[in-house]
């Protein structure tokens, strides 16, 4: 049964990294405007997402008013607010 699960994991990978890599941007994106331009605590901002982003974790830093999003052990993004261009992802890596 372990086998058949990896060989599922290995055969889906880049599909389920992409929806992770999309889901993870798309939620640095809404925490960082959540936080930095309506002025929310973070821990309201997961109000916001979409049905099945429930596995998307929210971090943010302070110092730099940026907002990280992770989907566990698949992906990672980080959103910056800018004064002047509101809130701004962070290239995408391949």
């Amino acid at each position: 049964m372990l086998v058949c699960a990896v060989l599922a994991l290995v055969w889906f990978w880049k599909p389920l990294n992409g929806y992770a890599v999309t889901g993870a941007s798309y939620g640095a994106q809404l925490g960082c405007a959540c936080r930095h331009i309506a002025r929310r605590p973070l821990s309201e901002c997961g109000a916001d997402f979409e049905d099945g982003m429930s596995p998307i974790l929210l971090s943010e830093d302070e110092a730099t008013r940026s907002v990280t999003a992770r989907f566990p052990l698949l992906a990672t993004q980080t959103a910056h607010f800018d004064a002047a261009k509101g809130c701004v992802l962070e290239p995408w890596r391949p």
